[in-house]
């Protein structure tokens, strides 16, 4: 598993003016679905200061965050990777010959 991050990028003055990207390469399909399908179903506690949009192509697991401030930018940033990390071991451990 490989992850990279796109640094805190400020965007032109609107309500979201802090965003983010995570990009997470399972290097395949079928385990980056798993994954999503684990955390899609947390949504944002406060959905009118942070957005957050996920998708899976090419066995990689791709997140963007939008946010009013830098600190719920952080706050929600932060506590989807402690998620996604446990849902990651989760599939490491257990996940070997699933089928979906």
């Amino acid at each position: 598993m490989e992850a990279s991050a796109a640094d805190v990028t400020p965007q032109a003055p609107n309500q979201w003016d802090f965003s983010c990207n995570l990009e997470v390469d399972y290097e395949s399909d079928e385990i980056a679905s798993i994954v999503y399908a684990a955390l899609a179903v947390d949504k944002e506690l406060q959905p009118d200061k942070v957005k957050r949009q996920m998708k899976v192509a090419n066995g990689k697991l791709y997140v963007h965050f939008e946010a009013t401030e830098a600190r719920f930018l952080r706050a929600s940033y932060s506590s989807f990777v402690d998620i996604l990390t446990l849902a990651t071991k989760t599939v490491e451990e257990y996940g070997q010959g699933i089928m979906l």
